[in-house]
């Protein structure tokens, strides 16, 4: 099981070393991590393999968490309404 640390800028120029590392880890098995603690900003790109992976994960039976949710991730995420799709829990559920 290995990290996967998304970048800062979550662009579509680093769109295709997230969706190999994401292939590879659905691939390979186990549990998938992806590491969103140091995302300042995140585009179309970012979230449409955070998604595909999600879907890879779940269909292969693994787990997929998203961790560190930096506070830029996790309001880009919540206004496109899927934190829900993603595993993400909003923050009123972490409140609770």
């Amino acid at each position: 099981m290995d990290t996967i640390v998304l970048p800062v800028n979550g662009s579509t120029v680093n769109g295709e070393e997230l969706k190999v590392r994401l292939v590879l880890a659905t691939d390979l098995g186990g549990e998938v991590i992806v590491d969103a603690g140091e995302v300042e900003s995140v585009g179309q790109a970012m979230v449409q393999l955070l998604l595909a992976g999600r879907a890879e994960a779940d269909a292969n039976g693994h787990p997929f968490t998203i961790i560190n949710a930096s506070p830029a991730f996790r309001t880009r995420i919540e206004a496109l309404g899927l934190a829900g799709p993603l595993g993400l829990a909003t923050e009123e559920e972490i409140k609770s």
